[in-house]
């Protein structure tokens, strides 16, 4: 799974994140959907500054 699972590419894990939740929030995970899926989150670290993450992404997604 993740990075690894994905090659890791530059932002595929990022993307593959979004469109996993995308799909809970609308109701089309299928066997994978958390049932009454209304807020997502996803978060993202990358690169190394002095032992820290260098960089933290998050998106929060709400069902309309």
């Amino acid at each position: 799974g993740g990075l690894v699972g994905r090659g890791h590419p530059r932002g595929a894990t990022g993307l593959c994140q979004l469109a996993e939740l995308t799909l809970h929030l609308r109701g089309h995970a299928g066997d994978r959907q958390a049932g009454g899926a209304r807020l997502a989150l996803a978060v993202n670290t990358g690169g190394i500054i002095g032992g820290d993450a260098g960089f933290v992404g998050m998106h929060v997604l709400e069902a309309s």
